[in-house]
């Protein structure tokens, strides 16, 4: 790179901005990608957490009323919205087995696809205690008949995972009044070779990866939640569901870390000006806060105060000369740094 400019005392205030701002255009983007480069992460495929306030996510429903498969504000576990979904003994929307009020997301998983889904659910504090299934979760087959290649479902006191072939390979206690988190790795093949599944219960790896068929030779499988049950069941079951969605790695469903608090006293922090900042000429009078950073004194344009002792110094908007060099010598050592980084990255 060309420099233009000569380190001195002779400069005027002028001239040193605008080789601040020629830095800034220079630099700009090797700052962006220094700031913004991290991990790959892939793209959320399909989100169903109701945060439309109602239906609209998913493909189509299969209730008897509305207010079987209504969305609501509380209790929620995120955002603003759930599903409450109820059934009640009777309750046959599509004239099959059993009783549902049921969500469909025509998903239509294909062969050798792999996803990673993460939802939470919560059973009601009077959710029945009976000794025959209960479905909340399932990927159905698009075939007529038999139960679907996976399903999430209770029976009696117990939350259960069974695949394919009546295989269960993961149970825990039902406890009702408090949100359950699963997260559910799986690669989608009728091949039990290539096929597999994990799981995540509450932040806990449950299952680790596991070879299982996960869908049915020649048939695609698509999703439903709600509630699908025996219709030998008698008491109303209701159960909420919040925060699905369907990704393609493990850290595009895990929940957000919360922001972290900010120990300074929002009154005191300036309002940041669009575009580039203009430098305004020091002042004199002004200590540095603490003492722990070079002050500035107002008046004369360029005069720093030395940093308190012990104290180490800091990068500050004033320009000029003094013993220690200043932020213009610290803005030109960077300058220099980036441009021998740049020339060893083209050798």
């Amino acid at each position: 790179m060309k420099r233009d400019f000569e380190l001195g005392c002779s400069h005027s205030l002028a001239d040193i901005q605008i080789l601040r701002n020629r830095f800034l255009r220079l630099h700009i983007g090797w700052l962006a990608v220094i700031l913004v480069v991290g991990p790959a992460r892939a793209d959320v495929v399909w989100r169903g957490d109701f945060e439309t306030g109602d239906h609209s996510q998913y493909s189509h429903s299969q209730m008897v009323r509305a207010d079987r498969l209504a969305v609501v504000t509380s209790p929620v576990a995120e955002g603003k919205y759930a599903l409450k979904a109820m059934v009640k003994q009777g309750d046959d929307p599509i004239n099959a087995s059993g009783n549902r009020n049921e969500l469909v997301y025509l998903s239509n998983e294909q062969v050798g696809s792999e996803y990673y889904y993460r939802w939470k659910v919560m059973f009601a504090p009077d959710f029945p205690s009976v000794k025959t299934w209960q479905v909340f979760t399932q990927w159905h087959h698009d075939g007529c008949c038999g139960s679907p290649p996976v399903e999430f479902f209770v029976y009696g006191e117990e939350i259960r995972l069974t695949m394919t072939d009546s295989v269960t390979p993961w149970r825990t206690p039902l406890t009702r009044g408090v949100w359950h988190e699963f997260i559910f790795h799986v690669k989608w093949s009728a091949d039990a070779k290539v096929g597999f599944i994990e799981l995540w219960h509450n932040g806990q790896q449950v299952l680790k990866k596991r070879n299982l068929a996960t869908m049915y030779a020649g048939m695609k499988s698509y999703m439903k939640l709600g509630l699908y049950r025996s219709d030998t069941i008698k008491e109303t079951g209701v159960v909420y569901h919040d925060g699905l969605i369907q990704a393609t790695a493990l850290e595009d469903v895990l929940p957000p870390p919360p922001p972290p608090e900010s120990e300074e006293d929002p009154a005191e922090e300036e309002t940041p000006q669009p575009g580039i900042p203009e430098v305004s000429p020091p002042e004199e009078g002004t200590p540095s806060e603490g003492g722990t950073s070079p002050g500035v004194t107002p008046g004369s344009p360029g005069s720093v105060n030395p940093p308190a002792s012990g104290s180490s110094q800091e990068l500050s908007p004033t320009y000029g000369c003094s013993a220690t060099g200043g932020s213009l010598a610290a803005l030109v050592a960077l300058l220099g740094l980036l441009g021998n980084g740049r020339s060893r990255r083209r050798r």
